[in-house]
């Protein structure tokens, strides 16, 4: 009886010891594995610096590969940072490489259904220093005669018809706006106009109001009153502009409404159901592929962190001032193109984008004017908050040009 009670015990201790080792051979692998995870062996082809397995994974870039990376070196010897008035150690705290400390900004594009121009194009430019995000609209019939082989001199055609010596595509914009807007583009976003719908659909629409029934085609309509956008709506909605009375710039404002609803509609997805569930959706996008950038999705999370801080009044829309133009083409042919307006540019580039630089002047720009005795002024100032657009009503119509 002692017998088998004392080989009982032995086999309990033995049991103990076992599980006791396996534990520890466990916990060491793990750590050994942690240590090799977190080990700065690797090198970051872009810093040069050591880098671990596990940045490596957090900041992965697998939608790079289509457009492509930028080259951030062109613009580097034009930033002039205003020393007075910050601080040489000041950090803004975002864990990512930014050409400006305090500011993040990236270009947003939006192409036609036939991936050739860019229809929208913005700017948004999050200022983590002072906890805003300004974003600035650039009309698609910008006239830069000199940054695209194509006839009309239009900006919206620099990406795919853009000096062919420079590439990826991209680039041709990037340099673009860096070149005629001075705003350092630290990272993109492309997208497509069907792909907003899959992302639409994906959150479950956006509430918006709309002032007057919208026919986008007739068998395509958005009927009056409070109404929540699927993503095919919210496509036609950012895409009408047949009624307009200012036509394009009618568009680009209405599309400002759309902006507002849509940030409303992520601030309550944060509220109602946690920042998890943002993630999970902005994962889904980044895995569906329904947009294109140079950004991991860590890097776009965290742009998400920031912007989730922000009220509706601390983001502000403005567009080029400008006019709409006649631009005689080397064809022979004119054109109806957007001509900007340089000195009230700069004011406002000055005004909103430039919070750690210095002033821009005439001479750090290559924007022509092909109108310098201005006809109107009324796009000269369009600044508006995404709280002032919440409550704004739709731009004005042309009576002649309604479906009836």
């Amino acid at each position: 009886m002692k017998k088998a009670e004392k080989l009982r015990q032995k086999r309990k201790a033995n049991a103990v010891n076992f599980f006791v080792k396996l534990v520890s051979i466990a916990l060491t692998l793990t750590t050994m594995a942690l240590l090799v995870l977190h080990m700065p062996i690797f090198i970051d082809t872009k810093t040069g610096d050591k880098v671990s397995i596990t940045y490596l994974v957090k900041h992965w870039q697998p939608l790079v590969t289509v457009e492509g990376e930028i080259d951030k070196t062109k613009i580097v010897e034009n930033i002039r940072i205003d020393e007075e008035s910050v601080e040489p150690d000041y950090t803004d705290g975002l864990d990512l490489p930014q050409l400006v400390e305090g500011q993040y900004s990236v270009l947003l594009l939006g192409f036609d259904e036939d991936v050739f121009n860019t229809d929208v194009m913005w700017v948004c430019q999050f200022d983590i220093g002072n906890g805003k995000l300004n974003i600035l609209q650039i009309p698609r019939d910008c006239c830069l005669p000199d940054y695209t082989t194509s006839v009309t001199g239009k900006i919206n055609s620099v990406y795919s018809m853009g000096r062919s010596d420079i590439n990826p595509p991209i680039q041709r914009v990037v340099d673009a706006v860096q070149e005629n807007f001075g705003i350092p583009i630290d990272a993109y976003i492309t997208t497509v106009c069907y792909d907003i719908v899959d992302m639409v659909d994906l959150i479950g629409g956006i509430p918006i109001h709309i002032d007057n029934e919208i026919i986008y085609e007739a068998d395509k309509i958005i009927p009056a009153g409070d109404v929540v956008l699927s993503g095919a709506q919210s496509e036609w909605f950012i895409r009408f502009r047949r009624e307009w009375l200012t036509g394009d710039i009618g568009r680009m404002q209405n599309q400002r409404r759309f902006m507002a609803a849509a940030m409303s509609k992520l601030i309550s997805i944060v509220a109602d159901e946690g920042r998890m569930k943002l993630y999970s959706y902005m994962k889904q996008i980044y895995d569906n592929e329904y947009i294109y950038t140079d950004m991991s999705l860590e890097d776009i999370s965290m742009l998400a962190d920031f912007a989730s801080t922000l009220s509706m009044d601390s983001v502000q829309v403005n567009m080029v001032p400008g006019e709409d133009a006649e631009y005689y083409a080397p064809d022979g042919h004119i054109y109806d193109v957007y001509s900007i307006h340089r000195d009230e540019t700069l004011d406002m580039l000055n005004k909103y984008y430039r919070p750690y630089q210095r002033p821009m002047f005439k001479t750090d720009t290559s924007i022509v004017e092909l109108i310098e005795n201005h006809s109107y002024t009324i796009y000269d100032d369009t600044s508006e908050t995404l709280d002032d657009l919440q409550n704004a009503t739709e731009p004005k119509r042309d009576p002649n040009k309604a479906v009836k």
